[in-house]
């Protein structure tokens, strides 16, 4: 099943539901989908419904934090719950010793020794963490294991 007709399908149950803010959510992500869609002037395939995935949980993310911030616990808390309607769209998340061990691996492929090669391995390790882990973790790691 793709992507939009599980959204397709569980609009549908939201809706019997009266469940309002999963079916805000949901119609949210659908747009940013049809969107991406009409920008690129296809259809959009599986990875690039993974981007689009990933760019809304990431706002959604930034938001909580600027809440969270900014002490608005009634807000963030909104947030909270939409962060968890996405997750369920997103595939499995990495573990972080698995993140860990594919940047040790892109580290060793391109031979990077310092941190000026911090470029190189993050183009070897993003394509195989595509919405399944945070690309601000791989960033960490990498200048982690470049500056020992």
């Amino acid at each position: 099943m793709s992507l939009l007709e599980r959204l397709n399908q569980d609009m549908k149950q939201a809706m019997k539901d009266k469940n309002k803010q999963k079916l805000s959510v949901i119609r949210m992500v659908k747009a940013s989908l049809q969107n991406e869609s009409i920008k690129l002037g296809r259809d959009i395939n599986e990875e690039e419904e993974l981007t689009v995935l990933a760019r809304e949980m990431k706002q959604r993310k930034d938001s909580l934090h600027e809440f969270e911030n900014a002490g608005r616990e009634d807000l963030a808390e909104g947030i909270r719950a939409e962060i968890a309607i996405i997750t369920d769209y997103m595939p499995k998340q990495l573990t972080d010793d698995e993140v860990n061990d594919l940047v040790l691996a892109a580290i060793q492929e391109v031979g990077a020794t310092s941190k000026a090669q911090m470029g190189k391995v993050m183009g070897a390790v993003l394509p195989h963490i595509k919405g399944k882990a945070d690309a601000s973790l791989v960033s960490r790691l990498v200048q982690q294991h470049l500056s020992k």
